[in-house]
C-alpha cells in the first residue's frame, strides 16, 4: 500500500511554490489559469490526502477553486496557524520553498488529527463577501474624511466634502446591491435573522457573507469559530482571567453593535445585561457576554428556521 501524499503550496501574487510528499524539490508555477491547470494535471494522478494553502488576501482563491473543481481535497488555513507550526518545528527562516515544505508537513499533521476541509464558497457567496468587504472599506474611508474635515484648512474643505459626497454615493449604491443580492439568494434566512431586535440589514448581510456556518454548528463550535468563546489562562496554581481570542473579527464587530443596541431594545438581552451588571461584572465583560448570547440565539434561529420569540430565546 502506497504512502499517502500531502501537498503544501506557498502562494504569491504572480507565482506559487509546491511541495509534495516524497519529493525533495519543489515545483514553481505561475499563479494564473495556465499554472492552475498544470498543477491539477500533476496532482490528480497522485490523489493527495490533503492539499494545504495559506489565505493570502485573495491570491490563493483561484488556485483553491481550480483544485477543488478537479476533485482534490484542499484546505485554506489562517497564515498565523502555519507560522506558529513553523516556529514549533524550529523553522525560523522564511522562503517560498521552506514555506511550501512546512505547509506539506502541517497538512500531514492536520490530517492525522481528523481535519476536515471547509467547503469553498460558491460564486454568489463570493459576490456577497466582496460587497460586504467593499461596504466596510467605504465606511472606513468616509469616517477618515470626516475626521480630516474637522481639522482641515478652509482651502482643503471643498475637496474633502467632494470626496465625502462621492463615497456616500458609492455607499448608497453598494447598499442597494447588497439588498438586492440578499433578496435574491438569502431572503428567508435574512428575514429570520432580522426578526431579532438589534439585528439589522448590515449585521445580517455580514453574517450571511462571513459566517456561512451559521446554523450548521453547535453553540460551542460557532462561538469558538467567531472568537467569542472565553479561553482559559491557567497554569499550575495560577488562575488567570478568561479572554476571548482569535476568530472572525469582522463578525465580532457587527455583533458588538447589534448587542449594544440589543441591551436597550431587546428584552432578553436587556435583562441579561442588567443581571450581569447587578452581579458586579464590568460593562465590557457584560457586553461580550451579550454578544455570545446573541450569536447562540442567531445560530439556533438559523438551525431551526424559526423566527424570534421571547420563550425561544430563553430555551437557547
Amino acid at each position: 500500500m502506497s504512502e499517502p501524499v500531502y501537498v503544501g503550496i506557498d502562494i504569491a501574487k504572480a507565482s506559487f511554490e509546491v511541495a509534495a510528499s516524497g519529493e525533495t524539490q519543489t515545483l514553481s508555477l505561475s499563479n494564473d489559469e495556465a499554472g492552475h491547470a498544470e498543477l491539477c494535471q500533476v496532482l490528480v494522478p497522485l490523489v493527495p490526502r490533503l492539499i494545504l494553502l495559506e489565505a493570502t488576501g485573495g491570491h490563493e482563491q483561484g488556485l483553491a477553486l481550480a483544485l477543488a473543481a478537479a476533485g482534490l481535497r484542499v484546505s485554506v488555513i489562517n497564515p498565523r496557524q502555519a507560522r506558529d507550526f513553523a516556529r514549533c518545528m524550529g523553522k525560523l527562516a522564511k522562503t517560498d520553498r521552506i514555506d511550501a515544505q512546512m505547509l506539506r508537513g502541517f497538512a500531514q499533521l492536520l490530517d492525522a488529527q481528523g481535519h476536515e476541509p471547509r467547503a469553498l464558497a460558491d460564486e454568489q457567496q463570493r459576490e456577497l463577501t466582496a460587497m460586504v468587504a467593499r461596504r466596510r472599506q467605504l465606511v472606513a474611508m468616509l469616517v477618515a474624511e470626516r475626521q480630516r474635515l474637522a481639522l482641515a484648512h478652509p482651502k482643503a474643505k471643498a475637496s474633502i466634502l467632494a470626496v465625502m459626497d462621492a463615497i456616500a454615493a458609492q455607499l448608497h449604491d453598494i447598499d442597494g446591491e447588497l439588498r438586492e443580492h440578499v433578496r435574491m439568494h438569502h431572503a428567508d434566512l435574512a428575514r429570520l435573522l432580522t426578526s431579532v431586535k438589534g439585528v439589522g440589514p448590515t449585521t445580517a448581510s455580514t453574517l450571511l457573507a462571513q459566517l456561512p456556518e451559521l446554523g450548521k454548528l453547535n453553540r460551542k463550535q460557532i462561538t469558538s469559530l467567531v472568537g467569542l468563546a472565553p479561553v482559559n489562562r491557567d497554569s499550575g496554581t495560577l488562575r488567570g482571567q478568561r479572554h476571548i481570542f482569535g476568530g472572525r473579527a469582522d463578525v465580532r464587530r457587527v455583533l458588538y453593535v447589534a448587542a449594544l443596541v440589543g441591551t436597550r431594545f431587546n428584552p432578553v438581552l436587556k435583562a441579561f445585561y442588567a443581571s450581569l451588571l447587578a452581579a458586579g461584572k464590568p460593562k465590557k465583560v457584560a457586553l461580550v457576554a451579550c454578544m455570545h448570547k446573541l450569536l447562540v440565539i442567531l445560530n439556533a434561529i438559523a438551525r431551526t428556521r424559526q423566527p424570534w420569540r421571547d420563550d425561544f430565546a430563553v430555551a437557547t
